[in-house]
């Protein structure tokens, strides 16, 4: 049995490491196109990123409940082939002479409503096929493949680029999720589905069901309004870095890839420290620390200046703040996934990223306005004060899984296939 889970640990593994690897090498890909081929607008840029993640944060609201009440595998299998057909037509178009701004915005929203259903059934299947015991070592080996990725992606993606033109690294990260469908189809354990309490349509009640669970639960709660502010304040701070270095300060190309590209290793060292530093001191413990030490960093992206020392600034601030959160986000997805009824776990994860995203762009496009008016490097200041509150979020106490009333005996319930 546990071979067997083993195996299909493995293959799980192997397609999410193809696609993440793909969806890395393509990393600003779409920013390229539209300014290099479309000659859109800066605002029309942001606006790129920002509507969507919003759009296909509102367009995945009804897959939380449809997610979960169907086997995972066919969804994640599906999912795939969805992103593959979406992100495969950009060069067919760039090819023939019709590829839009449009194009690029509907291929945006599709691939992130796909990619939000494919991390709800992900999620559950994990939680099926790994035991409890296991879950944290295996949410790590996933964050460190993701930093990897994070950090050999661009650069790589970066020289395809320059040798074979814009929409290389798109046509790449289409062929990447191919395989993983390919992947998945491999894995032959048993799958899960949550039952149906009801038949027939969708109601009002299941579309909020995943947030339910999470606002109910104490611990979920506090992890939940962390995670929307740190993540929405980092990523807020993106585009104005860009703007700061870039822009402002002059780097070089090389360089501002460098910034970010080696910083991610430290995700690697981190996502593998994660289980052994909870083994030794406690789960909670190293979540509080990391927690904390996560939202301290970013504050001295202050002190970026032009030039080697500027460069140095943000290496050292991007790594140590990348290492914190390879430690914390294992401990956070387990957490999550644990503390979801079975039977709801593809709801919850499918709220949490709906909410991300919202979030994201919510603070993406403040992040933006407030660079405008007071210049980015102030921007960039006051995200990482901000920040310096968020740890107030984190739970004080850890307890067992509190169920939302009406859904115990739901959660009881679980149809193996």
């Amino acid at each position: 049995m546990h071979r067997r889970q083993g195996s299909d640990l493995g293959r799980l593994w192997r397609a999410y490491a193809v696609s993440t690897y793909g969806t890395w090498v393509a990393f600003g890909a779409f920013h390229l196109i539209a300014v290099q081929v479309l000659r859109v607008s800066a605002f029309a840029v942001s606006l790129l990123d920002a509507a969507g993640l919003a759009l296909a944060a509102c367009v995945a609201v009804p897959l939380g409940p449809w997610t979960e009440y169907r086997t995972k595998r066919p969804v994640m299998i599906a999912t795939d082939l969805l992103r593959f057909t979406a992100l495969a037509s950009v060069p067919l178009a760039y090819l023939t002479g019709v590829l839009s701004y449009g194009h690029l915005l509907v291929v945006s929203v599709v691939c992130g409503t796909a990619g939000i259903a494919f991390t709800a059934a992900s999620g559950a299947y994990l939680k099926h096929l790994v035991d409890a015991d296991r879950l944290l070592t295996a949410n790590g080996r996933f964050e460190g493949t993701n930093w990897l990725a994070t950090a050999a992606g661009p650069p790589l993606g970066g020289m395809l680029v320059a040798l074979f033109g814009p929409v290389v690294t798109v046509t790449a990260d289409a062929l990447s999720h191919l395989l993983s469908a390919l992947g998945l189809l491999r894995i032959r354990g048993a799958d899960t589905a949550a039952p149906r309490t009801a038949p027939g349509r969708l109601r009002a009640a299941d579309l909020a069901s995943g947030w339910r669970v999470i606002l109910h639960d104490r611990v979920l709660r506090r992890l939940f309004l962390n995670s929307m502010a740190v993540n929405g304040l980092i990523m807020a701070t993106g585009p104005l870095l860009a703007v700061l270095l870039l822009g402002r300060y002059h780097f070089p190309a090389w360089q501002y890839g460098l910034a970010f590209g080696v910083p991610a290793l430290g995700g690697f060292v981190g996502a593998r420290l994660s289980a052994p530093l909870a083994a030794r001191y406690g789960r909670h413990r190293v979540l509080l620390v990391s927690g904390w030490l996560r939202a301290l960093f970013p504050v001295g992206l202050a002190l970026t200046r032009p030039g080697v020392p500027g460069l140095v600034t943000v290496l050292t601030v991007e790594a140590l703040l990348i290492v914190c959160a390879g430690v914390f986000n294992p401990l956070n997805t387990t957490e999550r996934l644990q503390r979801a009824p079975t039977g709801r776990v593809a709801q919850v994860v499918s709220a949490w990223s709906i909410s991300s995203k919202l979030a994201q762009a919510a603070f993406i496009l403040a992040g933006g306005a407030l660079g405008t008016l007071t210049g980015p490097l102030t921007a960039i200041t006051v995200s990482g004060v901000l920040l310096l509150g968020t740890p107030l979020l984190l739970p004080r106490r850890m307890s067992g899984p509190e169920s939302p009333s009406g859904e115990a005996g739901a959660a009881g319930e679980l149809r193996r296939v």
